[in-house]
């Protein structure tokens, strides 16, 4: 579904991707992981074009969207879940949803009700807080609310940017059993995540990134059977965390 073809993306002469080539299968989930600065984010928004690429190709289909204005990206099907949640804290939860679906403006009126219906599904303590503002909400409502917000688009690509960050452990639990719900209702994810344990555990393949490159690639279970991956990304206490 999505290929990055030696992707180079600069933040003014700074090289923040040299190179990159990865791909996602419709139906995965493969995860980023990687140091903090190793270009993990950036790669989400080259994918977004909030950060386009300035040499290599970003295609999804086949279709070349290096070009493409953000907007017309998440029209194309992909949608991003920001690092740090940003969620707008001065509008209620409802309102928050229903602006992830502004690119379906043109639809019927009783679509999007129907989407809003499926997120509180999804997550219910969404529908609990329904009224709240969002500077309100826990940080792991928060989070729900940024995935179901990237969800109103109806996206066939849904990336994630760091889901785990600043929350408790059985927050995060909570958060990954949802991915691995969408997963399962055969949502395509691209996830980031510095916890890179947790992202291992739920996904199919991985990518290792390191100043900008890619140095490593496989299943997860590869991936976490890595010694190098093991000692750099897992920690010396990893084999007791999983037993």
């Amino acid at each position: 579904m999505l290929r990055l073809h030696s992707v180079w993306t600069y933040y003014g002469k700074v090289q923040a991707l040299k190179g990159v080539s990865l791909h996602v299968g419709e139906g995965e989930l493969v995860t980023l992981i990687g140091a903090n600065g190793a270009g993990k984010t950036t790669v989400l928004n080259t994918i977004s074009g909030i950060t386009p690429a300035a040499r290599g190709s970003v295609t999804i289909d086949g279709q070349d969207i290096t070009s493409w204005a953000p907007d017309r990206i998440v029209r194309g099907g992909i949608s991003q879940v920001p690092e740090g949640r940003q969620v707008f804290g001065s509008l209620s939860v409802a309102d928050n949803l229903r602006l992830g679906a502004y690119v379906r403006r043109r639809e019927r009126g009783a679509e999007v009700e129907e989407d809003l219906e499926r997120t509180q599904a999804l997550f219910p303590a969404l529908r609990e807080r329904w009224r709240a503002r969002g500077a309100t909400l826990s940080g792991g409502e928060q989070q729900m609310l940024a995935i179901a917000r990237a969800l109103m688009a109806r996206p066939r690509l849904l990336l994630l940017d760091e889901p785990s960050m600043g929350l408790a452990p059985m927050v995060v639990k909570e958060i990954f059993r949802k991915i691995a719900e969408l997963r399962q209702q055969g949502t395509t994810i691209l996830l980031v995540e510095q916890n890179a344990r947790a992202a291992l555990r739920v996904a199919d393949r991985g990518y290792v990134l390191e100043t900008g490159k890619t140095i490593l690639q496989g299943t997860a279970e590869e991936l976490l059977g890595n010694k190098e991956v093991q000692r750099a990304y897992l920690g010396k206490e990893y084999a007791k965390v999983w037993e």
